[in-house]
């Protein structure tokens, strides 16, 4: 698989924050990607998660959604309602 990109949405599928949505912040390598949102894991301190354990989300965060951990929680806020419509 290839490496995401940043600001990618995927949803935790395994580990203490499953079921929660997390941002893509880039990857170590090939089978590892590096997640936060903005609360429990900081863009600063990204989480490094095996790729099989998360499942990759079609939606996409803006680049100034890393501005600041606060506007990454609201843009992550903000995706989960709108992916969450009809489920």
């Amino acid at each position: 698989m290839e490496p995401l990109e940043k600001g990618t949405l995927v949803l935790s599928l395994a580990g203490r924050d499953k079921g929660r949505l997390l941002a893509a912040n880039g990857s170590d390598d090939r089978n590892r990607v590096l997640v936060c949102d903005g609360k429990e894991r900081k863009i600063e301190r990204p989480k490094s998660k095996n790729i099989r354990h998360i499942k990759v989300l079609d939606a996409k965060l803006e680049q100034d959604a890393f501005r600041s951990n606060k506007a990454l929680r609201r843009a992550l806020a903000l995706a989960g309602t709108e992916n969450s419509g009809g489920n």
